[in-house]
């Protein structure tokens, strides 16, 4: 029997030099090249083993040396897209007349362009600055369902949009009985509940396959279709479920945002005058570049993705992400700048709250006169002290 000094750390004792070992019945230390009393020993804490419920998200393989100078665009983008966003809700938040049909709409496409590049931009950022590139098997498939989900629930907003252009256009005498408020919230539910029932089988089959031990993602994002190359066994029913999912939601949705403007540009041009129909296509021109931005680059991707083979990789991962990126940012800007009033009102609080704060300022300058003794032009120094404690 021979006990091993393991007084050395783990990874020196993987060097093959000769090792000390004591045996009890001859009461010496002697030298032995067999690595069996190390193994005996150590095997109990081998940590070197490799960690199968982790997965490595690459970032944009081919261009890892730009990573940094990547950063900035995406960081400048999620930044604006949160700015523009989070004015949107504050300023219909605020604002009673404008909690009408159209606006709660507007809001509920903010949420959506919120969470999009929330579950997207914070972990690409963390493997451009700080190289963490690792995500677990769980929180890959998390955020996929999410991604996907939002995905469905933004495309519901747009087809609900459509349907409310449609109505105030067709229907103008009508719209205030058909889209109310709580018809608005009813079909933003049926939108949210549709988005999980159908996004939630894709997670739960992939997490009853076996994933194979190269565990690389050549993406910043957990997209179905890159775990699915990963899946060791047979992933018909996943690629049927797929395929089947991206027909049905973008068929239905394109479908009925199309007949919806049919219909719409059928009554404009029933219209004799050229004034109504400036008037009449005004009103869609912002929910037609909502949908253009939206819709343009995922076509875009899935087209690259299935017939541009001999395109680089980096190339898809790029337009995989600008739909993540640029509706987001860009849905606020359109709507602040083709929307009368709503344009109105941000200028609104915006001036006002650049006011505010100039008086705020000058109020505080004048406390500071009167608190340090100075003479008050008017000699009425209680007037104007009662003025500044008040304000």
């Amino acid at each position: 029997m021979f006990i091993t000094i393991t007084y050395l750390p783990y990874y020196f004792l993987q060097i093959r030099t000769p090792l000390l070992c004591f045996s009890p019945f001859t009461g010496t230390l002697s030298i032995s090249e067999s690595y069996r009393c190390i193994n005996c020993f150590m095997a109990p804490f081998n940590f070197t083993h490799s960690d199968t419920s982790t997965f490595i998200l690459m970032g944009i393989p081919g261009l890892e040396a730009a990573h940094i100078w990547i950063s900035i665009p995406f960081f400048t983008f999620y930044i604006i897209s949160l700015l523009g966003n989070v004015t949107l809700l504050s300023v219909v938040g605020k604002e009673q007349t404008l909690q009408k049909p159209l606006y709660l709409l507007l809001c509920m496409l903010a949420l959506t362009d919120i969470a999009t590049p929330t579950f997207v931009v914070p972990k690409a950022l963390g493997i451009f600055w700080f190289n963490l590139k690792g995500i677990t098997v769980a929180g890959c498939l998390t955020q996929m369902f999410f991604l996907h989900m939002i995905s469905v629930m933004h495309s519901s907003t747009l087809v609900t949009m459509a349907f409310d252009r449609y109505v105030a256009i067709c229907n103008p005498l009508r719209y205030a009985t058909i889209l109310t408020n709580a018809q608005i919230a009813k079909l933003g539910l049926v939108g949210l509940i549709r988005a999980v029932l159908f996004i939630l089988p894709l997670p739960l089959l992939l997490s009853q396959q076996t994933f194979c031990a190269n565990r690389i993602i050549p993406h910043m994002q957990c997209e179905h279709i890159a775990l699915e190359k990963m899946v060791c066994g047979d992933i018909r029913v996943n690629r049927i479920y797929g395929y089947v999912l991206m027909f049905v939601i973008n068929g239905f949705d394109l479908t009925f945002i199309d007949l919806s403007y049919g219909l719409i540009i059928r009554a404009v041009l029933r219209i004799s005058s050229h004034k109504a129909h400036q008037k009449a296509l005004n009103t869609c021109t912002a929910h037609i570049c909502v949908m253009l931005t939206y819709y343009t680059p995922t076509f875009f991707s899935i087209l690259t993705h299935y017939f541009g083979q001999g395109i680089a990789p980096y190339v898809h991962i790029i337009l995989a992400d600008l739909y993540l990126l640029i509706p987001p940012m860009l849905n606020p800007i359109i709507y602040g700048v083709k929307t009368k009033e709503l344009r109105d009102k941000v200028v609104k609080y915006t001036c006002r709250s650049s006011a505010d704060t100039k008086f705020t300022q000058s109020s505080a300058d004048t406390r500071d006169d009167i608190s340090s003794g100075l003479q008050c032009p008017s000699g009425n120094c209680q007037i104007v002290r009662e003025y500044v404690n008040q304000h």
